[in-house]
């Protein structure tokens, strides 16, 4: 019997096996035909439906993100397409709400998005999470219509509270919502309402270019907005987005974030002068492919958020960005960063944190190679820092360069509670210590 229960097991191992191999080597799609249901594979089409949007003489004409709203929603209606902006400037009061299977698509710089000064009230009235209404101190300047991000801070656990919903009627100081608040917005909280956005924005949507365009966060004349809601581009739960010759600038946030989003591609864009983050591939977003862009004088230039796997860094080039060039953590493992140019980073050039609130919660089993670091941080500064238990990253090849004194400044540094860190053909110059091993509490001088 115990005989014949192996016999059928390691049969049972040899089906599944087998069935994997086929998996693997289904034959591939030559000549694809549009199929009900098949989102995966679409024919090259010559002409697609499409509109152009301007500030006048064409098919939709306007200066607002009612002209660019609806150009999106007519494409989506008719089942996809292309949204082309002509030259001109457009002068948002809400976020511009991208659909499925529509191309965005601009005339380079002289297609530009951008939006007013923001504005803050303070909430002066208990609103419960189901209700869909709120009162404010004043009226201010809010119109039906207007984006806005209500906050608050839990006075006794510190949890912070952000609802982004978009106001559709009035009566003296009272707004109604597009939605339900779905938290408890309660005076206790010091609530406060500020007209913020993204620029452009989608949730649960797929399939999605956005190209040849330029987004202005008019950083100056607007407060900050956390990067986990907000930046010129924001993406929540969506698949199969490419970002391709974008200019994100000067927004008081992120130039770019999407959260839980997999299959993003961030290609040939120029995020810079934001107050935040480059480029924030955010919590669980898969397989990320960010190459051949400029991250330039934001606070950091990429950040791996938690949990980004699977994902591609090439060919960038990361300048004079304030504090990191690139920052890698919280279970972000199998990633590669590969032939990056990192320069001017205010602290280190690329930083593996250490994120100790878990058991195994480091960015593990990433690959760091052929990339050059130049001039990291201060007379301390360190190019390449790995912190916490990180284990299992692979640093080969990568040039580490100091053009301004050796003074204090290390190459690599390797945290006490690191592990397996595989250095190969790195080539250090001009610093203090090629490599500070905190493991052995021992240092390679550089000559």
């Amino acid at each position: 019997m115990l005989s014949n229960r192996r016999r059928f097991l390691a049969q049972l191992s040899s089906v599944a096996a087998t069935n994997a191999i086929m998996a693997d080597e289904r034959p591939s799609v030559l000549n694809p035909r549009a199929t009900d249901g098949d989102e995966r594979h679409e024919p090259k089409w010559d002409d697609v439906f499409s509109v152009t949007v301007a500030n006048r003489d064409a098919d939709l004409n306007g200066s607002s993100e009612r002209v660019l709203q609806a150009a999106v929603d007519l494409v989506a209606a008719r089942g996809g397409g292309i949204v082309r902006l002509l030259p001109g400037k457009w002068v948002l009061r809400a976020a511009v709400i991208l659909r499925s299977g529509v191309r965005l698509a601009g005339s380079g710089a002289d297609t530009l998005i951008t939006r007013g000064p923001s504005e803050t009230i303070a909430v002066s009235a208990d609103s419960d999470w189901y209700d869909q209404e709120i009162t404010l101190a004043k009226r201010g300047s809010l119109r039906p219509g207007d984006g806005i991000a209500l906050m608050a801070k839990d006075p006794a656990t510190g949890r912070q509270t952000v609802i982004k919903r978009t106001v559709v009627a009035r009566s003296g100081t009272r707004f109604k919502l597009n939605d339900g608040l779905r938290e408890n917005l309660w005076l206790t909280s010091s609530p406060t309402c500020s007209t913020l956005f993204p620029l452009l924005t989608a949730e649960y949507a797929q399939d999605v270019v956005i190209e040849n365009l330029t987004l202005d966060g008019n950083r100056s004349n607007t407060e900050n907005f956390n990067g986990n809601y907000g930046g010129c581009i924001f993406l929540q739960d969506c698949n199969r987005f490419t970002m391709r010759k974008v200019e994100a600038r000067n927004y008081n946030g992120d130039g770019v974030s999407f959260q839980i989003c997999h299959d993003v591609v961030v290609e040939d864009c120029w995020s810079h002068g934001n107050a935040d983050l480059g480029v924030h591939p955010g919590s669980g977003s898969q397989r990320p492919l960010i190459v051949r862009n400029r991250l330039e004088e934001n606070n950091l230039g990429l950040f791996w958020c938690w949990g980004v796997k699977y994902g591609l860094a090439e060919d960038n080039r990361m300048l004079n960005n304030r504090s990191y060039g690139v920052s890698i953590g919280h279970n972000d493992t199998d990633n590669v960063m590969r032939n990056n140019f990192v320069s001017g980073s205010g602290r280190v050039g690329i930083l593996f944190r250490d994120d100790s609130r878990g058991q195994d919660f480091w960015a593990n089993r990433n690959l760091v190679e052929k990339n050059t670091i130049v001039n990291s941080g201060g007379d301390d500064g360190v190019a390449i820092d790995v912190q916490g238990h990180t284990r299992d990253v692979q640093l080969i090849g990568n040039v580490i360069r100091e053009d301004r004194g050796a003074a204090q400044r290390i190459g690599i540094r390797l945290g006490k509670d690191s592990h397996r860190i595989t250095m190969t053909d790195n080539q250090v110059a001009g610093l203090q210590n090629e490599i500070v091993d905190l493991r052995t509490d021992s240092a390679v001088r550089s000559e």
